[in-house]
């Protein structure tokens, strides 16, 4: 429910109103906007009904939010939200770049990533120390001696890390060394790590389940931010269909509809989103063409080596083309880079 007050109200009266919805067991929210006071409030509909607050002699008018996924749609919050990785803005003027390997393999392996990466001017640095891999026999990450390293190498070069998380029981460890938790997508729907999530301070990028409609992408935002962490970043990253030419589809229509329904910013994984290098390239110019706010991409040092997804990592030369070929779409699309 959004209730938007009369001109001339004062902030006395509605936070009278504020207090009258929370003796009443509902939440309010303060909305922000320019013309007129306005609040949400969520909780029993029947409960808000029976208020009858279409009647208080300072509310204009009562408007009844039918979605589900309220607190990260633009009806509660018009406005875009920008979401800080470090002191990375996601959600900006801004295009950013996440770089980096699938997987932290060792001190060398990471540190010289981190320095190409930043040397080709990305944003943050990514890595994985903790890797859900379809088989029980594949790698699966360092834990926190990659924590360490990922951390070691981002501060090197100066750049936020990202790394993603898999159970509750790491979310202490890896708040005190990354910049950023990442969701992957068979996470998506993990509802009880969504809502420990929630209760940090650190932003969340989460990925769109392989299976997972765009409403589901929502409704596991929504997860985190009713817990209280708005700082939520919303990642297409391909989805199964019936076509195996590409590892996964990359759905960039997701992209404008995300952002026209959420106030979260939005950024695409071309990398999983195809699965084979030399598609991540074109895919990322499209993901900018297409409003996304950046691009998370692997990259490896010699991904003829690399211990997870070799095959869709950029060779360092690629991922210099990659940012070069960015500047002129993103510069379209009256961003920077």
């Amino acid at each position: 429910m959004i209730i938007v007050f009369k001109p001339g109200t004062s902030r006395e009266q509605v936070e009278s109103l504020v207090q009258r919805l929370s003796a009443a067991g509902c939440k309010p929210l303060y909305l922000p906007g320019d013309e007129r006071l306005a609040i949400g409030a969520i909780g029993d509909e029947r409960l808000l009904a029976s208020l009858r607050l279409e009647s208080h002699p300072q509310v204009e008018s009562v408007t009844l939010v039918p979605s589900s996924h309220k607190l990260v749609s633009r009806e509660f919050h018009p406005h875009d939200s920008i979401v800080n990785i470090g002191a990375v803005p996601v959600g900006s003027n801004r295009f950013i770049v996440i770089a980096g390997p699938c997987a932290v393999e060792s001190r060398e392996q990471i540190t010289q990533a981190a320095e190409l990466v930043q040397r080709a001017g990305a944003s943050c640095l990514r890595g994985g120390a903790f890797k859900p891999r379809s088989s029980p026999y594949a790698f699966q990450g360092l834990g926190r001696e990659g924590l360490e390293l990922l951390a070691t190498a981002a501060r090197g070069v100066g750049l936020p890390s990202v790394t993603e998380v898999v159970e509750t029981t790491d979310i202490e460890a890896i708040a005190s060394y990354a910049d950023a938790f990442q969701v992957g997508a068979r996470n998506m729907q993990n509802f009880s790590l969504l809502k420990a999530l929630g209760q940090q301070r650190k932003p969340v990028l989460l990925k769109r389940g392989m299976a997972a409609e765009v409403k589901d992408l929502l409704l596991a935002a929504e997860y985190i931010v009713s817990e209280g962490n708005d700082a939520v970043i919303l990642c297409e990253r391909g989805i199964r269909t019936f076509e195996t030419a590409t590892r996964n589809t990359l759905d960039l229509s997701a992209v404008p509809f995300l952002k026209q329904r959420s106030h979260l910013p939005v950024i695409v994984d071309p990398s999983h989103g195809t699965g084979r290098r030399e598609l991540v390239a074109p895919m990322a110019r499209a993901a900018a063409a297409c409003g996304a706010d950046g691009i998370i991409v692997e990259m490896h040092p010699d991904p003829a080596q690399a211990l997870s997804d070799g095959a869709q990592s950029l060779y360092p030369q690629q991922f210099r083309e990659l940012m070069q070929g960015l500047r002129a779409i993103v510069a379209a699309v009256g961003r920077t880079l």
